[in-house]
């Protein structure tokens, strides 16, 4: 920040003396404060939530986001849209952040934390407008955000201590809850056992990239399949490769790290010669080299060799002469799945070529799906990874099922991890708000009036939901601040078959609590920041900076000038 003091207008201070005015700033400098500035930051958040208000929900609509490179992206999911989206204003980015980190800690509930931050900003205004200091309004969400996380902590259901059985078909229909909202709703059951296999394959592994999902365009969403083990397309080829066996039961693997293709010397390699016949052992040497490196992979026993670098056409050649199965190139990440499976390991060289380095599995097979044929390798012994073969109609819609499979697995995944749900479709968000409420009640000063607020704003959720489906809000609201009021009916929640309100426990309409928990978290720290800002400052672009800058690269150009003339000078002078 530049400081300087200069006179500028003068005042007189009570003795009379003269006072310099402070300038602390640089001139341009745009600064927003107080109270307005508050409310802009709040404007800004709610015209954000705005945007992907409408895609909450099974009934959620979807968005269309254009590109200055001519990308389209077709999607609902709330984190995608607000990555997308380029929000320049400073507040406002603040729900682009919260967004992602719901994204990247849950998988799911992207919209519902951009929704509840806009909402309790949105509440919080008139408070603001009326005077009211924002620490006070800090404090009691900070309050109502704790007793809601402990609400729900309280209301939500164990399904540890189930059979395997048991388990998958709950999971299954937490996979399906989040499912149901995305484009590809209509197939969430066939989907979501899909996904449910998929995780289960990878154990208790973290690692996300052991799940592989592969898009191939044709097809409908119903010709996707599952693999217990990896698949990956057809790697680039040469002549032989034709003639090579396309199926085994129960091969070795060797995966290797290097080049199996003749290597030309450096252009800059220089090689005398004494005597031209001198010259036909050097070739000899190059083609000795590359035959017993094949020769050592032929001798391991592997049927099929993998490399992440090239295999030439007298390697391809070669295999095939031998029955055996090559591919070159390979992805990195899919080589690392294949080892994780097959339980191989990636080799560099190969000398010395020992039985425990050679993966296996139970079949191996290339297999043609839509236009693209795929190398599948299924029945593997460590079972730690898997592959979805994602089929379907366009492209974006491709991309937006494997975004909508990527939420389902994270979801799978938190379940199995923190082994309890809840209820969806607007219950929970309910029973907390009815429970706030109650709670507020009690308490005699204003923040009485702050924690009501809070407990309205949770209300969007299940009111949005009605909105999108088309049902009156309103009516459906009411039926449930009834339904919630009495007893047995904290699991009620929004119908959208019906546009009436059903037990949406009993529906299986649940989701984990760690989502509801970490977007309640998350919108209310949001909040809170946004509402703690008082002032913006804005740096302009120093103009006089760039002048400065472009005043120092002349004087350079001047100054290498007037070296070359000194230069010159002296050289007269010798002469």
């Amino acid at each position: 920040m530049a400081q300087r003091e200069e006179v500028g207008n003068k005042g007189n201070d009570k003795h009379g003396r003269e006072q310099p005015q402070i300038i602390l700033l640089k001139e341009g400098t745009d600064t927003s404060q107080g109270k307005a500035q508050l409310v802009s930051n709040i404007n800004a958040c709610t015209s954000v939530a705005d945007v992907v208000r409408t895609t909450l929900g099974p009934r959620g609509m979807d968005k269309l986001i254009h590109d200055d490179k001519g990308n389209t992206t077709i999607s609902n999911d709330g984190a995608t849209i607000m990555k997308l989206l380029d929000i320049v204003h400073p507040a406002a980015k603040i729900l682009v952040d919260i967004a992602k980190s719901q994204d990247s800690e849950v998988g799911d509930g992207t919209t519902t934390v951009v929704l509840l931050a806009g909402e309790f900003l949105k509440e919080a205004k008139p408070f603001i407008e009326d005077g009211v200091h924002p620490q006070n309004l800090i404090r009691s969400y900070r309050t109502a955000s704790q007793l809601a996380i402990n609400k729900i902590k309280d209301l939500a259901i164990s399904i540890e201590g189930k059979s395997l059985e048991e388990k998958k078909t709950l999971l299954a229909k937490c996979a399906a809850t989040t499912l149901s909202s995305k484009l590809i709703g209509g197939e969430k059951e066939f989907f979501a056992s899909m996904v449910v296999d998929a995780v289960i394959a990878i154990g208790n592994d973290d690692r996300l990239n052991l799940i592989g999902i592969k898009k191939v365009p044709g097809g409908t969403m119903r010709d996707s399949f599952l693999v217990n083990g990896v698949a990956f397309k057809k790697t680039f080829s040469y002549a032989g490769f034709e003639q090579q066996p396309k199926k085994f039961f129960n091969p070795k693997i060797l995966l290797l790290n290097i080049e199996l293709e003749l290597k030309s010397e450096k252009e800059n390699a220089e090689i005398r010669l004494s005597d031209p016949l001198q010259y036909q052992y050097i070739v000899d040497a190059e083609w000795n080299i590359i035959y017993d490196k094949l020769d050592k992979c032929v001798q391991s026993g592997a049927k099929i060799v993998l490399s992440r670098l090239a295999i030439g056409d007298l390697a391809t050649q070669y295999f095939a002469d031998r029955d055996i199965f090559c591919a070159g190139r390979v992805a990195e990440e899919d080589l690392n799945r294949v080892a994780a499976a097959t339980g191989g390991t990636v080799q560099t060289t190969v000398n010395n070529i020992v039985d425990e380095v050679l993966g296996t599995c139970e079949i191996f097979e290339e297999k043609q799906v839509g236009n693209e044929r795929f190398n599948i390798f299924s029945g593997c012994p460590s079972g730690q990874t898997a592959t979805i073969v994602l089929r379907g109609g366009a492209d974006q819609f491709i991309e937006e099922a494997e975004r909508s499979l990527h939420d389902a697995i994270m979801i799978v995944r938190r379940a199995m991890k923190n082994s309890t749900v809840v209820a969806g479709g607007g219950a929970i968000d309910m029973e907390i708000s009815r429970y706030l409420r109650y709670y507020a009640r009690d308490i005699a000063a204003k923040s009485q009036l702050f924690i009501n607020s809070y407990a309205k704003a949770l209300e969007v959720i299940p009111r949005q939901l009605c909105d999108n489906a088309g049902f009156d809000a309103t009516d459906v609201l009411n039926k449930l601040r009834q339904k919630h009021a009495s007893d047995g009916g904290a699991q009620y929640g929004v119908d959208i078959n019906t546009g009436g309100i059903a037990d949406s426990f009993a529906n299986f309409v649940w989701e984990p609590s760690v989502v509801k928990i970490n977007a309640i978290n998350a919108a209310t720290e949001a909040a809170c920041l946004i509402l703690s800002v008082d002032e913006t400052v804005k740096n302009p672009k120093s103009e006089s900076a760039q002048g400065e800058a472009a005043a120092g690269a002349m004087a350079g150009r001047g100054r290498g000038g007037g070296g070359f003339r000194g230069r010159g000078g002296r050289g007269m002078r010798r002469r």
